[in-house]
């Protein structure tokens, strides 16, 4: 494409964010220039880690103490929501006063949601919403409140159906919005580019030494690792091989009960090229959702960017869920390593003791690990996409300018 609009990517993160929503967003302006690309967030840059510039940054910010995490939790939300909010608000929408954006990308995600909306819905401005999360997932309600996280779903909901062009995270989550709004959307998420299917056309190299499982980002489904870590600690003594855990992610788990040092170990935050090179070491990589259907809209809504990373790294996959998640489906369509659903630990130490005891387990799956990269996860087609949904959007924009 060489007609870029000028962009305003808004949502709650900054540029270098890390997790799995902010890395699809650097992937997708792959390309873009960084005169023509500005960004609104909640949040402000601690780093350039991930190299991401843009050619103004504005920050609505959320004070870090006011940020309902842990106590305080109402009072800290209900305080957000009567200050913090009306003056987001109007940060944004003198951001979009000041920038004139040819075409705005909304990424609606929890705090965000209300000064989008707000903002948004009165404007003759193009803009194209990219679901990545539903905010009315288990957690957020103790978090948030009920009343703020149903608020936050019905204004994203609205946002999404007068959007000029959208997309989702997933299929699931597009079937799911056309039924409730009567539109349309593509999928779009991380994928793997063009130096990945390279790789991936390849013959793997023979492995020796220990068995390496990667763990790439932050851990939602909680539950589900610690059962995980508790097989991996009854089956290591059968193994041919030792078995190690390796975390890659901005987040530490030193302090939870079932980390080991003595066969885990912490990598950081690492920049993707960084990332997809170190887990090309790995032997397998994790990638859990909740065994039980309790979070039904995490479960069959989100798409973790971890399984992409796995993909691109050419590595097995340790897929362990509810039969109804994402990626537990996604592993159901492709042969690509061990896909498992049932919680009985006797069930679990059986399986993971056959998948890890295989010898060469990259070269049995690659052909299928290709197969499901080029089908689900081109990220070229996806960018294509998306930057054609930027120009209707521009399109759009000029037209109401008139």
């Amino acid at each position: 494409m060489t007609d870029f609009p000028r962009l305003l990517v808004a949502t709650e993160f900054p540029p270098n964010g890390s997790g799995g929503g902010a890395a699809v967003l650097r992937q997708m302006l792959k390309g873009w220039p960084v005169e023509k690309l500005y960004w609104w967030s909640c949040y402000r840059d601690r780093d350039e880690l991930f190299g991401q510039k843009v050619a103004e940054h504005q920050v609505a910010e959320i004070p870090q103490k006011l940020y309902p995490d842990r106590r305080w939790r109402a009072q800290k939300s209900w305080l957000l929501e009567k200050f913090w909010q009306p003056w987001a608000v109007r940060h944004f929408q003198k951001t979009l006063n000041a920038v004139q954006p040819g075409a705005v990308w909304a990424i609606p995600h929890f705090w965000a949601i209300p000064p989008q909306a707000q903002a948004l819905l009165r404007r003759e401005t193009g803009f194209h919403v990219s679901i990545h999360d539903y905010a009315d997932t288990g957690w957020a309600f103790a978090r948030f409140g009920a009343g703020r996280i149903g608020n936050m779903t019905a204004l994203a909901q609205q946002l999404y159906a007068a959007a000029t062009t959208r997309d989702a995270i997933c299929q699931p989550m597009v079937d799911d919005l056309r039924a409730k709004t009567g539109l349309d959307g593509t999928v779009n998420h991380a994928g793997l580019e063009q130096e990945d299917f390279d790789y991936l056309a390849k013959t793997p190299e023979a492995q020796s030494g220990p068995i390496r499982i990667g763990y790439a980002g932050t851990i939602i489904a909680a539950q589900t690792f610690a059962a995980f870590v508790k097989v991996l600690a009854r089956i290591r003594d059968r193994l041919p091989q030792p078995v190690t855990l390796e975390f890659f992610g901005a987040h530490s788990y030193r302090a939870q009960e079932w980390f080991e040092p003595g066969w885990m170990n912490e990598h950081g935050n690492l920049a993707a090229a960084e990332l997809s090179r170190v887990l090309k070491d790995c032997t397998w990589g994790f990638a859990p959702m909740e065994l039980t259907d309790d979070n039904a809209r995490y479960n069959r809504f989100s798409l973790p960017t971890k399984f992409v990373s796995y993909l691109a790294a050419g590595l097995p996959i340790i897929s362990l869920g509810h039969p109804e998640s994402t990626i537990v489906k996604m592993a159901s369509q492709y042969d690509v390593g061990l896909c498992a659903t049932n919680g009985n630990p006797e069930t679990l130490d059986a399986q993971l003791l056959a998948a890890l005891a295989q010898p060469e387990a990259k070269r049995k799956y690659r052909a299928e690990i290709q197969r499901c990269a080029l089908a689900e996860f081109d990220a070229r087609r996806m960018r294509a996409t998306l930057h054609e949904n930027f120009l209707k959007c521009a399109s759009t924009t000029r037209g109401q300018s008139r």
